[in-house]
């Protein structure tokens, strides 16, 4: 398994020396003139043979499928294997010599997120025994497969960690498409089951889902398949990941859902001798509460408290005090004054239309504006459950575009607090010219305008993520409407980015582009077509 991963990215390098773009699938890859240039086409033909096509012996795919018990793979195909590696790497020495080129391998890549994903605590040597007894009673592993099992369990002790989350990865995945094939009832189904998806090819539920629950599927999709995840069989059976500095972080995370997953497949009495152990029942209780990490409803969530600690450095931000006066003599304009009318408006129909049990404040007027709304309100909307597990399509695209307008807004705050902190600096050192000195004092003014004016988006992102299936319910017409009114918003952050640059300064057009976007706002809320006004409504807020 390793060497055909191995062998695969390197095949890649050496693509490159003469092609443009690796080709993402092997059997592309072995199949590209560039390869059959450099090697020659009987060698190509050789490999195609043993791990390039379905029509051969498909070593690659067979092994990392987990398809094959250790006793269907004769050592001949691994010796094989290692002499055809070896001769291509002396016509490949060869070929470098006689063409002065220099390979050059390609980076590994970083796994995204794992940080995130650590919610099992380190695996203990007790961990590991009650995975040993577990292994041979669980209906979950075939027989014939539990030597992949062991061996697994012997690579962790001895730390190696890449080798023994491979063995896991292709025996999770032939254990789960048996329990599909069973559950589905589709026995010829076991080559291509589709594990994770919700229907199946002839539009039947799934019932693998419904078997394992979502907090199972929710970590299957973080760690396989989520493009913001680790998606680690993809990666590392692609030769992707350097093995060596594999992370025991990661193992323990599979070896620790892996003793979940098996004890599903253990008769009720022996279950309830291992939930005896307190090691075993926290592992359940993790397992169970888990939810998506990596899905784009996460994603979000964490962006925005992202941005809203970063906007909440804008209020220690230096300014000299001589300049304070006239900074405050600046904001006293009539656009500045509507854009903090509006912002009074719409924060208090927002407000209006919390989830239950949030706070709300009854009097917005008693709380500078700079502090609406507070990290700690952000912070409670944000730990509010919002089902990912098979969202509909266009949920998906409403993301996408709250999360652009999320990224541009930490956008905005970055160049604020560089700009000023830049100004600043050049203030104290005297170097400020009187048309900077007066674009200084701009910004000072604009600042304490969007400062509420993005914690506004950003309560309006999370509500409206709170509250994002409720798109679900409109129809063609108003989902359109309703994606120009997000869209808008976007445009409205984008173009904020442009005009707070180093390069633009454009601080009135700033405040003017906010006006703006405020009107659009306030115009779109009074339709009451936000999905917050979709939703159904809440009964119960705390009034402070």
């Amino acid at each position: 398994m390793k060497l055909t991963s191995c062998l695969e990215r390197a095949l890649g390098d050496v693509f490159l020396l003469i092609g443009k773009e690796c080709p993402f699938l092997l059997r592309d890859l072995l199949a590209s003139e560039e390869l059959a240039q450099i090697f020659g086409q009987s060698v190509m033909n050789v490999l195609k043979v043993f791990v390039g096509s379905p029509c051969g012996l498909n070593l690659r795919n067979i092994l990392w499928h987990g398809f094959a018990s250790p006793e269907e793979i004769p050592p001949k195909y691994c010796s094989m294997m290692i002499l055809l590696t070896v001769g291509l790497g002396q016509l490949l020495k060869s070929y470098l010599q006689n063409t002065k080129l220099t390979l050059t391998h390609r980076s590994f890549i970083t796994l995204k997120n794992l940080e995130d994903l650590v919610i099992f605590p380190d695996v203990t040597y007790e961990v590991l025994s009650v995975l040993e007894e577990v292994m041979t009673k669980s209906a979950f592993i075939l027989k014939i497969m539990l030597p992949y099992w062991e061996v697994a369990l012997i690579k962790f002790r001895s730390q190696r960690f890449a080798d023994c989350a491979i063995l896991l990865l292709a025996q999770l995945e032939t254990g789960l498409r048996n329990v599909f094939a069973t559950l589905n009832r589709c026995p010829k189904r076991l080559l291509t089951a589709e594990i994770l998806a919700k229907h199946l090819n002839d539009g039947e539920i799934n019932q693998l889902p419904l078997f394992l629950g979502e907090p199972a599927m929710e970590f299957l999709w973080d760690f396989l398949n989520h493009q913001e995840g680790p998606r680690l069989r993809d990666h590392l059976s692609h030769g992707e990941i350097n093995l060596h500095e594999f992370s025991k972080e990661t193992t323990n995370q599979l070896l620790a859902f892996s003793v979940v997953l098996l004890l599903k497949f253990v008769d009720e009495g022996l279950l309830s001798v291992f939930k005896e152990k307190a090691v075993v029942e926290l592992l359940i209780h993790l397992a169970e509460g888990y939810s998506s990490r990596c899905h784009p409803v996460s994603q979000l969530k964490k962006q925005v408290l992202s941005c809203e600690e970063s906007i909440r450095v804008w209020a220690l931000l230096p300014f000299p005090e001589e300049l304070t006066q006239e900074a405050v003599r600046l904001e006293d304009n009539s656009e500045t004054n509507a854009c903090h009318s509006l912002i009074t408006k719409i924060m208090d129909e927002l407000y209006h239309h919390m989830p239950e049990n949030h706070c709300v404040l009854k009097d917005l007027d008693s709380l500078p504006t700079e502090m609406w709304p507070s990290s700690q309100l952000l912070c409670e909307l944000c730990n509010t459950p919002v089902p990912t597990l098979f969202c509909p399509r266009i949920v998906l695209e409403v993301l996408v575009v709250l999360r652009s307008i999320s990224k541009q807004c930490h956008h905005v705050s970055s160049q604020v607090t560089a700009a000023s902190e830049l100004r600043h600096t050049q203030w104290v050192e005297r170097t400020l010219r009187s048309r900077q000195r007066l674009n200084y004092l701009r910004m000072r003014s604009s600042i304490r305008l969007l400062s509420p004016v993005l914690s506004l988006v950003l309560l309006l992102i999370v509500l409206e993520l709170v509250n994002i299936h409720a798109v679900c319910g409109k129809n063609t017409q108003e989902y359109q409407q309703y994606l120009k009114f997000v869209k808008s918003i976007l445009q409205y952050t984008e173009n904020l980015v442009a005009y707070t640059s180093c390069e633009k300064n454009k601080w009135n057009e700033a405040i003017h582009l906010t006006h703006t976007a405020l009107v659009k706002i306030w115009t779109f809320s009074e339709k009451k077509q936000m999905l917050i006004h979709l939703a159904k409504k809440s009964t119960s807020k705390v009034l402070l």
